[in-house]
Formats: C-alpha cells, structure tokens, sequence
C-alpha cells in the first residue's frame, strides 16, 4: 500500500463538474493498493497517517497530529502510485491491484478512517477527478507498507 500524505490547507476532488469531496483543513491523501494488501497493512497505515506529527504546534514546529488539531481527510484513489516507467515511456501499471479487489480496500480504508471520528471526504472510485489541493507547506510525505507474503 502506498499514501501520499500532502498537508492541506483546502482541497476538493470535482467529478463531472460537481464537487464530490472537500475539506478546510488537514490531509489530502492519494491512495493505492497492490497485490498481498490487507487489513493489517490498512490498520497500520491508519495509525501512521492519523498519528503522523506534520501539523505545526505553538512555536512552528511540525509536532501535532491530525487528532491534535482536528483535522479532515481528503481520501482520493489513485491507481498510478504503482506506476513503473523504469523501462519504455508508457508506465505499467501491472503492480496496481485490479479495482475489484483495490475498491473493497479502499472502502475499508476510510471507513476506519471513520472509526476514528475524522471527517473523511472521499473521490470516487475509478472516476475521471479533479483534485484541488492547496499544499500547505509545502508537507509531502510518501508512506509505504508492504506485506511480506
């Protein structure tokens, strides 16, 4: 599984010319899933990026987390994180897990997400987006866990 974590100042995914999802403030997420992700490794990315300390605290130091500061999430799905152009100039995507078996995570990841009582907005699944984010920072950072199968 790969996330990258971008803090944000406002970010919004529009769809067909309708905005789906938006926040005010906290974390736009880019989300994708390859072969062997499970439910442990989405436990484990939950914890790191709710728990992650990128917020600045009272002196201007990236101390606080999402929880600390009541932040939202902007989760959006985003199959070309497995993108490889090591070879050619056309990326495979053949690591990126095939979006019947990539949405059923993607679904359990922000419904934990939920769990956690953060307001989540999501893309949708698949869909042609636009994704608006205003970086704030700018905070951009790449989490990756894989299992070990």
């Amino acid at each position: 599984m790969r996330v990258v974590v971008q803090r944000s100042k406002f970010s919004s995914v529009t769809i067909d010319k309708k905005i789906n999802g938006k926040i005010d403030f906290g974390l736009t997420l880019l989300v994708g899933f390859t072969d062997n992700d499970d439910e442990k490794i989405i436990d484990y990315m939950v914890d790191k990026i709710i728990n992650l300390r990128i917020f600045d605290d009272e002196d201007g130091v990236m101390n606080k987390s999402l929880l600390d500061v009541s932040g939202s999430i902007l989760s959006i799905s985003q199959f070309t994180l497995y993108g490889d152009a090591s070879k050619g100039r056309r990326p495979s995507y053949i690591k990126a897990l095939r979006g019947e078996e990539a949405t059923v995570l993607y679904d359990l990841f922000n419904s934990k997400l939920k769990e956690k009582n953060i307001n989540v907005q999501t893309g949708i699944f698949g869909a042609n987006m636009l994704v608006n984010i205003q970086n704030d920072g700018p905070v951009t950072i790449l989490l990756e866990k894989e299992n070990k199968k």
